[in-house]
Parts: C-alpha cells; sequence; structure tokens
C-alpha cells in the first residue's frame, strides 16, 4: 500500500532537529531577533513554524545576508505555494553572486515558505488551505491560520522592503510579470526594477465597504504593515528556468542598487520594455472538453482574435472562444482536459 504523501512528509520532518541542524550548519530559532547580533557574512537558521505531531519543531529554511555596515532589510520569500519554486533557484543565485563585504544593510531570503507542501509536491497547506489567501491568520485557528500567524508574526516585521516571489499553478504557465498598486511611486520603482514582461495594476488588497477585507494576500498584509512588497510572477509551476533565475537574478541586483544597498548604481536609468496593465482577468470555459490555446505568452491581440477551441471527445468542435477585448496575454492554461469552468488565458487590458 503506498503511503500517503501527508503521511511521508510528517515521517520526513520526525528527522531530530538537532541532527537536521547540523548538516546545514544552521541555528535553530524561534524568530529572528538574533539577526540583530549575527556577525556579517552569510548564515543559515531553521525557524520553528509550530510543532508536529511527533513533538518535534516544524523548521523553516531562512537565508541571512548581513552586510557589513548598516542599511535597509530587504526580504525575498519563495514558495509560500509549494509548487512555485522558480524563487528558490533565485535565491541560491544571488548567494553566489554576492559580496557580503560590499552590502549596506540586510537580506533575509526564505527559500520555500510552505515547508510541508514542498516537500509533497503540492500546492496547498496540509489542510487544503491557501496560505496566501489566509492572512493575518490566526493564533488559536486551525493548521493554516496558526502557520501564517507565525509567518506574520515571527518574518514580516524584520523587512523593510519585500520581494513575495511565485510562479502559475499546476496546468498554467506565466510570462514573469509584476504585480503593484502603481498609484505608489515606491511600489512603480521595485517593480521595474525587476524588469518584468508585464506590470499589472493591483492593490493587492481585496475590499469590502471601503474597508481591507480579511482574509488577504501576504503582500497586502505587508503592505499594511507599511513594508513596501510587490509579488513577482517567476514563469512556470514545479520547475527550475535558468533563463528566469537569471532574470530574477538581476532584478534583485538592480533592487539591492537603488535601495543604495549595493554596488553605485542608483541613478542609472533602465530600461523599461514592460508592458503596463491596468487590469487583468482570467477567461473560463462554459463546456467541458479538451482545450487548445492556440495564442502565446505575452502575445498582444486584438477582440474577436480566436484564443481558445473546445472539442467533445470525438473530436468535435464544440466552441471557439474570440477575446473580449483587446489585451495581452499573462497567462494561459497547458492542461488540454477541462471540466466546465475550466481556464483558458490571462488576459492583461492595457492603459
Amino acid at each position: 500500500m503506498k503511503a500517503p504523501k501527508y503521511f511521508i512528509c510528517i515521517l520526513l520532518s520526525v528527522v531530530p532537529f538537532l541532527t537536521i541542524g547540523q548538516k546545514n550548519n544552521a541555528v535553530i530559532i524561534k524568530n529572528l531577533d538574533v539577526i540583530q547580533t549575527s556577525t556579517p557574512g552569510v548564515s543559515n537558521f531553521w525557524l520553528e513554524m509550530g510543532v508536529n505531531t511527533y513533538g518535534y519543531p516544524m523548521l523553516m529554511p531562512v537565508i541571512v545576508i548581513k552586510g557589513s555596515s548598516s542599511g535597509s532589510t530587504l526580504g525575498l520569500t519563495a514558495g509560500i505555494h509549494g509548487n512555485e519554486l522558480n524563487g528558490i533557484p533565485i535565491i541560491h543565485e544571488l548567494l553566489e553572486n554576492i559580496d557580503f563585504k560590499k552590502l549596506k544593510g540586510t537580506i533575509i531570503a526564505i527559500p520555500g515558505l510552505n515547508v510541508f507542501s514542498i516537500q509533497v509536491d503540492e500546492r496547498r497547506f496540509i489542510d487544503e488551505e491557501d496560505l496566501n489567501r489566509n492572512f493575518p491568520g490566526k493564533k488559536n485557528g486551525n493548521r493554516s491560520q496558526q502557520y501564517v500567524s507565525k509567518i506574520n508574526e515571527l518574518i514580516l516585521p524584520s523587512f523593510d522592503f519585500m520581494i513575495d516571489m511565485h510562479t502559475a499553478s499546476f496546468g498554467r504557465i506565466n510570462t514573469m510579470y509584476a504585480r503593484a498598486d502603481l498609484k505608489n511611486d515606491t511600489l512603480k520603482l521595485l517593480a521595474k526594477l525587476q524588469q518584468p514582461d508585464i506590470i499589472l495594476n493591483s492593490i493587492g488588497a481585496s475590499t469590502a465597504n471601503g474597508a481591507v477585507s480579511s482574509p488577504r494576500t501576504m503582500r497586502a498584509e505587508a503592505v499594511l504593515k507599511g513594508i513596501p512588497c510587490i509579488t513577482v510572477e517567476y514563469g512556470n509551476p514545479q520547475v527550475f528556468q535558468k533563463e528566469l533565475t537569471e532574470r530574477g537574478l538581476k532584478g534583485i541586483m538592480n533592487t539591492l542598487n537603488a535601495l543604495e544597498m549595493y554596488g553605485n548604481n542608483k541613478h542609472k536609468e533602465l530600461v523599461d520594455k514592460a508592458t503596463y496593465c491596468k487590469k487583468s482577468y482570467w477567461i473560463y470555459m462554459n463546456e467541458g472538453g479538451f482545450l487548445e490555446v492556440p495564442v502565446e505568452l505575452n502575445q498582444r491581440i486584438q477582440k474577436g482574435d480566436k484564443i481558445g477551441i473546445v472539442k467533445d471527445a470525438f473530436g468535435n468542435i464544440l466552441n471557439e472562444y474570440l477575446a473580449p477585448e483587446d489585451g495581452i496575454v499573462i497567462g494561459k492554461s497547458t492542461n488540454p482536459s477541462n471540466m466546465s469552468g475550466g481556464r483558458i488565458i490571462h488576459l492583461g487590458i492595457m492603459y
């Protein structure tokens, strides 16, 4: 009998945590206060995020790059969804390329917020909740709420600026695009510095009757705390993409320069080739069937262009979908098999 994925995950986390820490030269900590007294250089930590069934801590990897002089703290978070991995090699590449002696301030990088789901190739947390839709969490709530509460209280307050690193989910692919509230000059600059294909205006928080609603995304929570934060979508799920690793690293180095944390290129003008979108939305299927999507990522389309073809099991065309307005393809479905409500394309509407 095959063991369930989450049972395997629990077994993985049963390994005595002191042994884990020794193997990775990492210190196990309960909060990030230790960063204040750590010496310049690169330090690895395991942050306790609760206790598993067998009484051992659930451990999250935290990498701290501390500069030789004081400055801002940039937070890099990857993998709040367990199948969104492209941010991890970007963090690893940063480690290989940065000289902490030239760094002013601190970089706190987390190569895997969702420690359970990354191990078992799942998107959502162990209770099938989306961690990124559960902020600010609850100290005495369910499993996801308590986990999110720890991210909210132990991690976010340590950042002065933040880049939240995502990808598309299963069955979809994305361009490299950034989400930011473009009315905020700081957030607009942070998005531009990443040199994405598309910059999408997005406040990051749903509202109800003029008030910010709860639960909300991690980006929205960070902004509410006064931490300038953008989301960057780096391509596709469950893969490492070398091109996007390289682009992601350049974007982070641009950010460090602009924040006067590294280098001396603050005033260097970047060539901005991004397409700016005022809004976006997904277009969904009305019937079930086998889907073909005859458009490409970053393709500009006009109203009436064919964006989807749905066939039945016998090859008969059930429907052809046309673009409802002019726009650009931010993301698209790669899963041919769909029931009614399946996604076709993520359409960005340009200014």
